[in-house]
Formats: C-alpha cells, structure tokens, sequence
C-alpha cells in the first residue's frame, strides 16, 4: 500500500544521467517552489514503462504548464535508463532508485516481482504515481499491484490543476 495522502514524503537524492553527465536530484529542492510529480516503474526496455513514460514526455509541457516537475523513478542504474531514454526519445528525468531504499520509503516495492518467472527480484518498483505539493505533502497516491496498468494521468492532471 502506497504512502497515504497527507503524509510527509521522503525526502531523497538520487542519481541521474543527463548530457553534462550524472547528477544528484534531491526532491526537496523542488519545496517551496513547484509540485513534484514521482512516477514509479519496474524496469526500462519493458512494454508499459515504454508507453507511460513516452506518453509522458510528450505531454511534458502540459504538467510544466501545471507548475509541476516530473521525474521517473525506477530501480535500473543511470546508464541503462539514459540508453533507453535516448532510444525511444524520453526526457522525463529518470532517477536511479539502484538500492530499491526509495520504492521502500514510498511503500511501492515489490516483494517478489515476476515470481512465476522464478527471478527473485525483491524491491522493484510498482507501478505508481505521487504528487507531492510544494509544502512536501503527499496530496495524491496512486499504486497498482499489475506491472501493466497505467495511472490515470486525467486524475492526476487534476489534481495538479488543484494545486497549481
């Protein structure tokens, strides 16, 4: 179960690699200023994470728009993630959650991922989405157990025009 609404959001630092090479995004640098946007997901190169995360960056101007910052988060190292977002042309920020300590403090890890696979693959992320305000409060939780549903984005697209 996902972190509730209202809650504090842990705060973090996280790698990411970007042109100049890597870099530490720490999420409360955003307090004060802009709402955050966390989006969740297990694994780059994957069907689902492809399609969100590009659905995403095409509509990126609009959370902009939104005063919201988003970033994607995901268990990979910062390499394989700039691979794929290069690949298929994503430029959502991609954090590096390598440990799986921040799909833990957010409450979205999966125990066991892919089980039937027979991988044990403990602490990779659920799909989920947080929308954090600028005051560092969680204002909208959403996590699916199902590797392959998308967020609803109208509702989170709400949600932010409520904060905005």
């Amino acid at each position: 179960m996902a972190l509730p609404i209202g809650t504090k959001a842990p705060d973090f630092s996280l790698p990411t690699k970007t042109a100049d090479g890597p870099k530490q995004i720490t999420l409360s640098e955003n307090f004060g200023k802009r709402n955050s946007l966390l989006l969740f997901f297990p694994m780059v190169f994957t069907g689902t994470c492809t399609t969100e995360m590009c659905g995403v960056s095409a509509d990126l101007s609009a959370y902009s728009s939104l005063n919201a910052t988003v970033y994607g988060i995901s268990g990979d190292n910062p390499f394989a993630q700039e691979a794929w977002a290069q690949k298929e042309k994503i430029t959502v920020p991609l954090l590096s959650d390598y440990e799986h300590e921040i799909a833990r403090a957010y409450d979205v890890a999966y125990e066991s991922f892919l089980p039937e696979l027979n991988l044990p693959m403990g602490g990779v992320p659920k799909r989920a989405v947080f929308i954090i305000d600028r005051s560092g409060i969680i204002q909208y939780a959403e996590s699916d157990d199902d590797a392959r549903a998308l967020p609803n984005f109208e509702k989170v697209k709400a949600r932010l025009e409520e904060l905005k």
